[in-house]
């Protein structure tokens, strides 16, 4: 028997923190045919559910109707959180009743729903509702069983970050014994990607502040550069493989200068600035080859899963909160201060 009413976080509308409401009233989605229902117990916070909420996908004029992930108005009231963690607690008529009461993570790039492929991918907590509440429903391809030890909060900082910074990685096809230089390296993406690029057999320089680099060796970075310093004095012309970029901004054509000739730039990210200059002769004469990444390789996810089962990758947990606190904990997101990913949790 299912509670009729759940307590959640809902976005009213693209704004800032006072878009943000607590409700104890909210229905518990019942699961479709091919669906899985989920009891939440933990959900980390994003750079989009920020990005979402205040429009910053959208290239229009304030009118904020391309704001979604996918580029589509975005339906209110929404509940976000694309990370999360939880336990089936019901299924629909055409998936297993053996799945209830597995423990899952949730694949956040949605390709399935409604009991049918999508034309283009939603992303959870965005197109469709996410993981700010004690319920969420998703198709059961997306709902991945998981082995572990680790607490619900500390599987929740995995999904979305990792899952990107994997997709990142499988996309430029790293490979051992090659150089790869990532931006942003403290945040939840870049020190993922520092992670797995180490267990591809990369070796990685990461770009952080001072006051994070020792935590970032820690994860195997085998050389840390300052935000503000001299990329192509610091590493030479022709020195790194592979770009894993978060950044852009203005420092972003000495990415390019840094690369060798047939290197891959891979970009998921523009906290720097999403405007940059490029010299198209530098991107031609070098033959690079440029990767926007958004929509999951269809192997990424459940290959993150395994590392995460066979201890390959370890999760980084900044802070925790009480969801009802998401005000605070997206504050203390915004400021930057810390190292991985800040995770609320659900009770």
């Amino acid at each position: 028997m299912l509670s009729k009413r759940m307590s959640g976080v809902v976005l009213t509308g693209h704004g800032g923190p006072e878009m943000l409401e607590w409700r104890d009233d909210l229905p518990v989605p019942r699961p479709g045919s091919r669906d899985v229902l989920v009891r939440v117990r933990a959900a980390a916070v994003n750079n989009t559910d920020i990005n979402t909420r205040i429009a910053w996908y959208s290239k229009g004029d304030g009118e904020a109707d391309d704001a979604s992930w996918s580029g589509k108005p975005l339906e209110f009231p929404r509940i976000q959180g694309a990370d999360v963690c939880g336990e089936i607690t019901a299924v629909g008529a055409e998936v297993d009743r053996a799945r209830i009461g597995e423990r899952v993570l949730i694949e956040p790039c949605i390709r399935e729903a409604d009991g049918g492929v999508l034309k283009t991918p939603w992303y959870f907590g965005s197109e469709c509702d996410g993981g700010f509440a004690q319920y969420a429903r998703v198709a059961s391809h997306h709902a991945h069983r998981i082995n572990s030890s680790l607490t619900d909060s500390e599987l929740a900082s995995f999904p979305c970050s990792y899952s990107t910074a994997e997709n990142m990685l499988t996309r430029a096809n790293v490979r051992s014994g090659e150089t790869v230089l990532v931006t942003g390296a403290s945040g939840g993406v870049g020190s993922a990607a520092v992670q797995l690029a180490r267990a591809r057999g990369a070796t990685v320089i990461a770009v952080t502040s001072p006051a994070k680099a020792e935590a970032l060796r820690e994860l195997g970075a085998a050389r840390t550069l300052g935000r503000n310093d001299d990329l192509l004095a610091e590493l030479g012309a022709g020195s790194v493989d592979v770009v894993i970029d978060l950044v852009a901004g203005p420092q972003w054509p000495a990415l390019l200068d840094v690369m060798r000739p047939g290197g891959r730039y891979s970009v998921a990210g523009a906290i720097g600035g999403h405007m940059v200059d490029l010299d198209v002769r530098t991107l031609y004469l070098k033959d690079l080859s440029f990767f926007g990444c958004t929509v999951l390789e269809p192997d990424v996810f459940s290959n993150l899963v395994g590392r995460i089962e066979r201890g390959e990758i370890k999760p980084l947990v900044a802070e925790t909160y009480a969801l009802q606190d998401i005000g605070k904990a997206q504050e203390s997101f915004g400021q930057k201060g810390h190292t991985g990913k800040i995770v609320l949790k659900v009770s």
